[in-house]
C-alpha cells in the first residue's frame, strides 16, 4: 500500500517581476505580492501618485497597455513521481490574462472574481529544477469594448463609467464613478501558489439549525475528498470531523467517505454557544475541522474553518405600512444602523489587515450594525468577513453588478455562474453574512430606461429575449446557486427591490433614497417622510479634513480653496457644485475662509443623516415601518470629497458622531414640525407643533428619566418652565413615542431651543437638541464657551493609544456643532455636539498626554 504524505502548499509571494509586454525594458521587481500595475509603477517612479493633484490624468495610459509578471520557483523534491498532483492554484488574476509555464500555455482568464487551479503535474521541470510562470496582462477596457462593439443588439446603458464595462467581469468601480477615479488596473491581485498532494480535502461546510428557543443546535459538517490521482484513497480513508467551541468544549466524529467524496458527521449540541449582532450578545464561534487520515494512518490533509451558530431570518409580512423588511437574529428583531461599504482603495492590494480591523471597528465604536458590500466592488478579502465575524457586524452582500444594463451572452452567464458559486461557497461559513442582493440598482435602471420587465412573466427563457436580459441572473442563476450553495442565507433580487414593484415603493422592500442631495433635492429636514421599509441607501456629501485635502495638493498651492479645480477634480459627483451650494445656502450663513467652509459642508451633512437616522430609527416601534438605514458610504477609495462619513485616511467626519449618537442603544429625540421657509417666504408659522420620544435596541423595559427645556438662542436663559418626567417606562427594542408634546408661539416667544436629556440612575446617557430651521437665520456670536482638557501625565506601556483623559465642556449660551479637530493617533468619544447652558459635558479622549498639544475646535458662527 502506498505512503500518503500531507499535502504540501508552497506560497508563490516572491521573486516577481513585471515589464511592458515585448518591450527591451528591463525586468523591474514588484512593489509587493499580491499587486497590480499601477503599484508598482509607483515604486519605481515610473508613475506619479496617482492620488496626487490631477494625476488621474497621467496615469490612464497604464491601462492602455499590455503587462507581463515573472517569477520563477524551483521544483519540488521528486515532482514527478507517480501519484502525486501538482497543482497551481490562482486566487485572482486582475482581468485578461493568458498564463504560461514554463513557455506552455496552461491558463486563459478573463474574469477577476473567479479563482483557478490548474494541474501541472506534466509541466514542471525535474527535481529541484527551475520552473519559469509567466502571466500577459491585456488591456480591459479595450477589450470590453470590442466585446460591446460586437453585440449592436444589445442596449448598452450603464450610469457612471464606460459603458463596456459592462461587457467585462471587473470591478465596476474601477472604470470611474461619482466618488472616485479611472484607474483602471491589472495584475496578480490575489495570492498564487504551489500544492503538492496525493488525496486533500478541497471543502468544508458546517450547517446549523437552531431550535426556536436556542437551547439546542444541529450542526451537519460535510467535507470533501479530492483524490485524483489514487481513487483508492477513498475506500480506505477516513476522515475525522471535529467542532470545538471559543470556550474549548470539543465534539468530534469519524467518517468514512462517502460516494462522490463526501463525509459527513451531524453534532448536536445542548446550550450552543450563539453569535449575535454586537450590542445583543457574545460573538461566540466554533472551529470546524476535518483531518483526512490515509489507509496508513498517515494525515494526508488538514482544513479548519471559524464559524457561528445563528438563526437569521428577513422578516417580509403584510402590514398596515404594506410588507416588512427587517432582519431577525435568533429570535430578536434587530434594527440595521449602519453603513454603505466600498472598497478602501483604487488599490485594494495593499489594503493590509490592520487597515480593514481600524475601518470595521469605526462600525462597532459608532454604534452601526450592518455594513452592506455594494455590488460595484469586489467580493472582500476573507479577513474582512473574519473580522465582522470576530466583532459581530452583519453583512448585507451585493453581487458584483451595479448601475447597469448587464447582457446575457451564454459565456458571460457561464461565467458569472462560476464567479458567484466560487464565492458563494468561499463565504458560506461566515456568520455575519445575513443576506445576499443580486444587483445594485439595476432596476433601477431598467425603470428609467423603459426597459421590458414584466414581472408576472415567470418564463426565465423569455427574460433572454427582452432588452432587460440580465433580469435572468437576478431571478433565475443568483436565486438557484444561494438555495444550492448559501448555506440557508437569504436572497434578495436587487437592491433596491420589493416584490417587483417600482422601486421607489415605500411599502415593501428595500430603497434607495436619493431625493436629498439627487433627484428633487428635497429639505434633508422631511428625510423621515421619504423613507420607506427598510433604506438601504441615503446620503449627503461633506468635505474631508483640510489633511486629507492638502494630502493632495502642493504645499502652499493657490488651489487650496473650495472652488478651485484641483479640489473639484476630486469630487466627482455630478453638479456637486450646485448641490452643495443649494443645502449650504438654504441652511446656513456662508463663508470665504477654506477651514470654514469645510467645516459648514461637514455639518450640512451632520444634520442630513441626524434627520434620516433619527426619524427612520423612531419608526423601528412603530409596527417595524422602517426596518433599518444604511448611509452611502461609509469609507473612500481615494483621498475625494464624497458621501463618506469618514475619509480615505480614516479621518472621522462629524456625520460619523451624528449618526454614532442616533442609533445608541438607549437614546432619545426631539423634533417640531418642519416648515418650509423657502415656499412661504420666510414668514413663520403661527405655532409650532414639536415631539419626544425614547428609542431602545435593549431586550428589557425600563425605567428613565427625561427632561425637557426651552432655551434662548440669544441670552441662554429658559424662556418656559422645563418639563420633566421622573419615572418613563421605556419599552423593550422599541420606541416610546411622545412622551412629551407641545406647541411653541412663534409670535410671542423668542427663537430657542429645544433641549431633552435622558438619564439611568441618575446619569447623563443620551441628549438630543432641535434647533428652529433653518439656522442661517440665527447669530451665534458669544456663546461663553469653556473647554477644559485633563489629561494623563503618560500612557500605559507600550499603549499611548490608549491613554485616556477628558474634555469637560460648558456654554453660557446654546452652541451649535462643536467639532474637534482630530489628528494621527489621537481620538475622541464624541464630536459636531451641541451644548446648551447649564450641563456640563464630557467627552473622551484618546492618545492625548499632558504637555502635549490640546485638540482645537471650530463651532457654527466661531
Amino acid at each position: 500500500m502506498a505512503t500518503h504524505t500531507e499535502r504540501i502548499v508552497t506560497g508563490l509571494r516572491s521573486d516577481w517581476t513585471f515589464k511592458e509586454k515585448n518591450s527591451s525594458d528591463d525586468w523591474l521587481e514588484t512593489a509587493q505580492f499580491p499587486t497590480n500595475i499601477h503599484l508598482d509603477l509607483i515604486k519605481h517612479n515610473k508613475i506619479p501618485d496617482p492620488f496626487f493633484e490631477k494625476n488621474e490624468l497621467l496615469v490612464g495610459w497604464v491601462a492602455e497597455k499590455h503587462w507581463t509578471y515573472r517569477t520563477v520557483f524551483p521544483s519540488p523534491a521528486n515532482a514527478l513521481k507517480a501519484g502525486k498532483t501538482h497543482i497551481l492554484a490562482f486566487d485572482g488574476l486582475d482581468t485578461y490574462a493568458t498564463v504560461f509555464l514554463n513557455g506552455k500555455e496552461i491558463l486563459k482568464s478573463d474574469n477577476m472574481f473567479i479563482s483557478h487551479r490548474i494541474d501541472v503535474s506534466s509541466h514542471l521541470s525535474s527535481d529541484g529544477g527551475q520552473n519559469e510562470l509567466l502571466i500577459h496582462f491585456e488591456p480591459a477596457l479595450e477589450r470590453a469594448k470590442q466585446i460591446r462593439d460586437a453585440h449592436p443588439e444589445h442596449f448598452w446603458q450603464c450610469w457612471n463609467g464606460d459603458s463596456a464595462r459592462l461587457a467585462v467581469r471587473k470591478a465596476q468601480y474601477h472604470f470611474g464613478w461619482d466618488w472616485g477615479g479611472v484607474y483602471i488596473t491589472c495584475g496578480p491581485w490575489r495570492d498564487i501558489r504551489l500544492e503538492e498532494y496525493s488525496a486533500r480535502l478541497s471543502d468544508l461546510v458546517a450547517s446549523t439549525a437552531l431550535t426556536d428557543d436556542n437551547k439546542q443546535a444541529t450542526v451537519t459538517v460535510k467535507a470533501h475528498v479530492d483524490s485524483p490521482t489514487d481513487a483508492g484513497i477513498a475506500k480506505a480513508a477516513k476522515v475525522i470531523l471535529s467542532l470545538v467551541s471559543d470556550s474549548d468544549v470539543a465534539v468530534e466524529s469519524t467518517a468514512t467517505i462517502e460516494a462522490e467524496g463526501f463525509s459527513t458527521a451531524i453534532f448536536t449540541i445542548d446550550s450552543p454557544d450563539l453569535w449575535w449582532p454586537h450590542g445583543y450578545g457574545e460573538q461566540k464561534l466554533y472551529t470546524v475541522t476535518a483531518k483526512l487520515v490515509g489507509p496508513d494512518g498517515n494525515v494526508v490533509d488538514t482544513i479548519s474553518k471559524r464559524t457561528g451558530i445563528r438563526r437569521a431570518e428577513v422578516v417580509q409580512e403584510k402590514d398596515k405600512h404594506g410588507k416588512s423588511f427587517y432582519f431577525r437574529i435568533n429570535g430578536v428583531d434587530i434594527y440595521c444602523g449602519g453603513s454603505d461599504w466600498i472598497p478602501a482603495d483604487n488599490f485594494t492590494p495593499r489594503v493590509t489587515e490592520e487597515k480593514y480591523r481600524h475601518w470595521l471597528e469605526l462600525m462597532v465604536h459608532g454604534n452601526q450594525t450592518m455594513i452592506r458590500v455594494w455590488g460595484g466592488g469586489i467580493f472582500e478579502e476573507d479577513v474582512f468577513y473574519d473580522l465582522c465575524d470576530e466583532l459581530g457586524i452583519l453583512v448585507w452582500q451585493d453581487f458584483l453588478f451595479g448601475c447597469g444594463n448587464y447582457p446575457a451572452f451564454p459565456e458571460i452567464l457561464e461565467s458569472v455562474k462560476i464567479e458567484s458559486r466560487q464565492n458563494v461557497i468561499r463565504l458560506r461559513h461566515h456568520p455575519s453574512i445575513v443576506i445576499y442582493a443580486g444587483n445594485n440598482e439595476d432596476y433601477q435602471l431598467q425603470e428609467s430606461y423603459g426597459l421590458t420587465y414584466d414581472y408576472e412573466d415567470k418564463n426565465p427563457d423569455n427574460w433572454l429575449k427582452t432588452d432587460f436580459p440580465a433580469r435572468y441572473i437576478y431571478e433565475k442563476i443568483l436565486p438557484e446557486i444561494v438555495a444550492e450553495d448559501g448555506n440557508g442565507v437569504f436572497y434578495h433580487p436587487g437592491s433596491p427591490w420589493g416584490d417587483g414593484k417600482k422601486t421607489s415603493d415605500k411599502t415593501v422592500g428595500d430603497m434607495h433614497q436619493w431625493n436629498v442631495w439627487h433627484g428633487t433635492q428635497e429639505k434633508y429636514q422631511i428625510f423621515e417622510h421619504l423613507g420607506g421599509r427598510f433604506n438601504s441607501e441615503f446620503g449627503m456629501e461633506g468635505f474631508p479634513h483640510i489633511q486629507t485635502i492638502d494630502s493632495f495638493l502642493s504645499p502652499g498651492s493657490s488651489e487650496r480653496y473650495q472652488q478651485s479645480s484641483t479640489v473639484d477634480f476630486h469630487n466627482k459627483a455630478d453638479g456637486h457644485e450646485r448641490r452643495i451650494a443649494t443645502y449650504l445656502v438654504e441652511n446656513f450663513r456662508t463663508v470665504e475662509d477654506f477651514e470654514g467652509f469645510i467645516h459648514l459642508s461637514q455639518l450640512v451633512q451632520s444634520e442630513a443623516l441626524a434627520y434620516g437616522y433619527r426619524g427612520w430609527r423612531r419608526q423601528w416601534g412603530d409596527s417595524r415601518r422602517c426596518g433599518g438605514a444604511l448611509v452611502w458610504q461609509l469609507d473612500d477609495c481615494w483621498p475625494g470629497i464624497s458621501w463618506a462619513i469618514v475619509d480615505y485616511y480614516l479621518r472621522k467626519k462629524p456625520a460619523y458622531y451624528t449618526i454614532a449618537r442616533a442609533l445608541r442603544s438607549l437614546g432619545v429625540g426631539i423634533q417640531r414640525e418642519h416648515w418650509d421657509w423657502s415656499v412661504t417666504h420666510a414668514r413663520p408659522l403661527p405655532k409650532t407643533k414639536w415631539e419626544t420620544w425614547i428609542t431602545s435596541s435593549k431586550l428589557q423595559a425600563m425605567k428613565v428619566k427625561l427632561e425637557v427645556r426651552f432655551i434662548s438662542i440669544a441670552t441662554g436663559k429658559d424662556v418656559a418652565t422645563p418639563l420633566v418626567a421622573e419615572s418613563i417606562d421605556v419599552v423593550a427594542n422599541g420606541t416610546t413615542d411622545k412622551v412629551f408634546t407641545g406647541e411653541i408661539d412663534n409670535v410671542s416667544t423668542e427663537p430657542h431651543v429645544l433641549s431633552a436629556t435622558l438619564w439611568v440612575d441618575g446619569k447623563v446617557v443620551a441628549r438630543d437638541v432641535d434647533w428652529p430651521q433653518p439656522l442661517k437665520y440665527h447669530s451665534f456670536g458669544g456663546r461663553g464657551l469653556k473647554v477644559k482638557f485633563d489629561l494623563p501625565d503618560r500612557a500605559p506601556e507600550g499603549k499611548k493609544r490608549d491613554a485616556q483623559g477628558k474634555i469637560t465642556i460648558t456654554v453660557e449660551k446654546p452652541l451649535k456643532g462643536l467639532v474637534w479637530e482630530e489628528r494621527t493617533g489621537v481620538r475622541v468619544s464624541d464630536s459636531a455636539i451641541d451644548v446648551v447652558p447649564g450641563e456640563e459635558v464630557v467627552v473622551d479622549v484618546f492618545g492625548l498626554l499632558k504637555g502635549e498639544q490640546e485638540l482645537s475646535w471650530r463651532f457654527l458662527g466661531m
